[in-house]
């Protein structure tokens, strides 16, 4: 579970066109559940400025890096130009110089060789950028997966997003964090156009806790594909909807003994509409629920609880469309105000969106007793 005041405070350096994954959706929102205060900023920009469908919560300009114990660098296309940016440079060295730890992915390394803060250094990025990495004067380590990751003293490097559970991990060690009550198997029940954020953010904030944790599928068999949508907040009437990444699952539903797991976590999206038709994804909901096992479901993932009968007399929240699922089946309707408020009742933890995760990813470790500490 995440400590009530932030012991820790990391900066994530932004741009236009950053990977989603790599900045807000997985280091973000995991970094804030464990209890690290997280700022993200961008040259140029003020906070509440939008990104990449990502909203800035400081302003590049106003920055103290003195103030911070660590730095993020995101990859995708923003690490391009602001390897060209002085001040981006410059802000950078005042991380590497004093040896605070500096977490990079993927085109993220970009910076770091601009900066000159990789020299002499081990490190891994994405595969393109071999050439300018050696030329920085690094020593280049070659992934063998794109999930590998690599560290060196302060410097924790990864490839690609992938490879986010151990990329998170080493930086939590590296900002001195330990982590206790992991030995902890989670369930995943996923099904096509689940909320893309919604899956992979707890997924694998929860394996970056060294946390065992599978995902399902109805009628599908470990290394099978589920494609995602992303759902968005843009200021219409209700979400938007894009297509997400295809998450691939981790073991066989047929067969599967829910007994072996020790809490369930089920995602959003457009999934929970036919998932709450199946008969056994509904027997396994109930043998979650009545064992009295943590159980966290956001979003519209409470349609599917709704349908197994097993919301009366809980105090609940969901996507405020999802209202009328959870009072007509016996549930108590808590307020989302705002959206990202979460709630625990008992064994339940319930959300309204992604924006939601920090709070629900930090209520479900609560009830895992898995604590991050500083």
């Amino acid at each position: 579970m995440a400590t009530p005041k932030a012991q820790k405070k990391v900066l994530l350096l932004c741009g236009d066109y950053m990977e989603d994954y790599e900045v807000a959706m997985v280091p973000f929102q995991a970094l804030q559940a464990y209890g690290v205060s997280v700022d993200a900023v961008c040259p140029g920009k003020k906070a509440e400025s939008r990104g990449h469908n990502f909203t800035l919560n400081a302003t590049f300009d106003e920055i103290e890096a003195s103030k911070y114990d660590g730095l993020v660098i995101p990859g995708g296309r923003a690490p391009e130009y602001l390897a060209m940016n002085e001040s981006v440079l410059k802000l950078v060295n005042k991380f590497s110089n004093p040896g605070k730890p500096i977490a990079s992915i993927c085109h993220g390394q970009l910076i770091l060789a601009a900066a000159g803060a990789i020299k002499g250094r081990k490190c891994t990025a994405y595969p393109a950028l071999k050439p300018v990495v050696v030329a920085a004067g690094a020593h280049w380590i070659e992934a063998e997966t794109m999930a590998s990751c690599t560290v060196d003293g302060n410097l924790v490097t990864g490839v690609a997003y992938f490879g986010h559970p151990e990329y998170i991990r080493l930086f939590i060690k590296a900002l001195g964090g330990t982590v206790t009550g992991s030995d902890k198997r989670i369930l995943f029940l996923c099904g096509d156009y689940m909320e893309d954020y919604e899956v992979t953010v707890p997924f694998q904030s929860l394996q970056a806790l060294e946390c065992h944790v599978d995902a399902v599928c109805p009628n599908k068999r470990a290394g099978d594909k589920c494609v995602t949508a992303v759902h968005d907040f843009e200021g219409d009437q209700t979400y938007s909807e894009k297509p997400g990444h295809v998450f691939t699952l981790t073991a066989n539903f047929e067969g599967l003994d829910t007994s072996s797991y020790d809490a369930l976590v089920i995602p959003g999206g457009r999934a929970p509409e036919y998932l709450a038709l199946d008969e056994t994804v509904i027997k396994m909901v109930k043998e979650f629920m009545e064992a009295g096992k943590p159980v966290a479901s956001i979003c519209h993932g409470q349609q599917i609880l709704s349908a197994a009968g097993v919301l009366k007399g809980k105090k609940c929240t969901a996507y405020p469309a999802v209202k009328l699922n959870v009072v007509l089946s016996g549930g108590t309707w808590l307020e989302p105000e705002p959206i990202d408020r979460c709630f625990t009742d008992g064994n339940l933890v319930t959300g309204a969106a992604w924006p939601g995760h920090p709070e629900f990813i930090s209520q479900f470790m609560s009830l895992l007793g898995v604590r991050v500490s500083f």
